[in-house]
């Protein structure tokens, strides 16, 4: 690796130092990660592609997350290739998917930063949900996300993991990382709903708006009903469709820029402050270079 060429990336070797960059710097550092990706998974058997995808998305997270105390949890483990780069295997990255290199998905027996071990796909929510139910008995205050594309989420078990952490009421953090494609382009009634959602940003414009007018009047006893009769007004008047995660109790939030990693830090920082079962709905593009 020539340090000339990657002036901050050759002085990451854990989260830990990335979390001594400044905020101003994380644009440039993301820059150096799609080129070295592209620069050393073009001449192995890798898969760069989601990946390159998600490299905002991965420095934002380790960025204002503690890991490995906070786990990720990563659906598909072809876009985890930044993540083995931001914890100390930058270097082993061009011994990817070959003999006695380092795997191409998260390995826990590889790295303590890896927290489950994946393939493809679509056991993110619910291997995510049991940690977070074992953290609640524990009385553990971390962080458990799961990271899970639009054509991870049309599967089974994905439902079932949103159906059950909806009602556990635990400290979860579903990204759900839409960039309309998984092998071919999605299809289907889920990734039409995806699009009604994302065409809806009206809804989280006005819906912010008026919680922030609301924090200036005084309620009675009745504020909670009054307050939800409120949003749910919004949503019947924006949004064609009710808001299905949101339903299963979940509080959703997007969708949003997975490609701004000011926002995105900015937004795991908020995500953090927010207890209960949480859905960040990030717009981005596969193959970003």
């Amino acid at each position: 690796m020539q340090s000339a060429a990657y002036q901050y990336l050759t002085h990451i070797n854990t989260p830990a130092d990335l979390r001594k960059l400044k905020e101003l710097e994380l644009p440039a550092l993301c820059k150096e990660i799609r080129q070295y990706l592209i620069d050393i998974v073009s001449c192995t058997p890798g898969h760069f592609a989601a990946s390159l995808g998600v490299v905002e998305l991965t420095v934002a997270l380790h960025y204002a997350l503690n890991t490995p105390y906070d786990k990720i949890i990563w659906d598909v483990g072809h876009q985890a290739y930044v993540h083995k780069i931001l914890t100390g295997r930058r270097e082993q990255l061009r011994t990817i998917r070959q003999f006695g290199g380092i795997s191409g998905y998260p390995t826990p027996s590889e790295s303590e930063y890896d927290a489950f071990g994946v393939g493809h796909s679509s056991t993110s929510i619910s291997a995510a949900l049991g940690m977070a139910i074992a953290d609640k008995l524990d009385g553990k205050k971390r962080q458990i996300v799961a990271v899970i594309g639009d054509g991870s989420m049309t599967a089974g078990q994905a439902f079932e993991g949103l159906n059950n952490a909806g009602i556990q009421k635990t400290n979860l953090l579903v990204i759900l990382n839409d960039n309309n494609i998984s092998i071919d382009p999605s299809t289907g009634a889920f990734k039409e709903y995806l699009t009604d959602i994302a065409t809806s940003r009206t809804y989280n414009k006005v819906k912010d708006e008026v919680w922030r007018m609301l924090g200036k009047i005084k309620w009675g006893t009745d504020a909670r009903h009054i307050i939800q009769k409120i949003d749910s007004g919004i949503k019947s008047v924006v949004l064609r469709h009710s808001n299905m995660f949101e339903a299963l109790g979940f509080r959703y939030f997007g969708p949003v820029d997975g490609h701004d990693v000011f926002y995105l830090a900015k937004l795991m920082e908020d995500m953090k402050k927010i207890p209960g079962p949480k859905l960040l709905h990030i717009k981005t593009v596969k193959g970003k270079g």
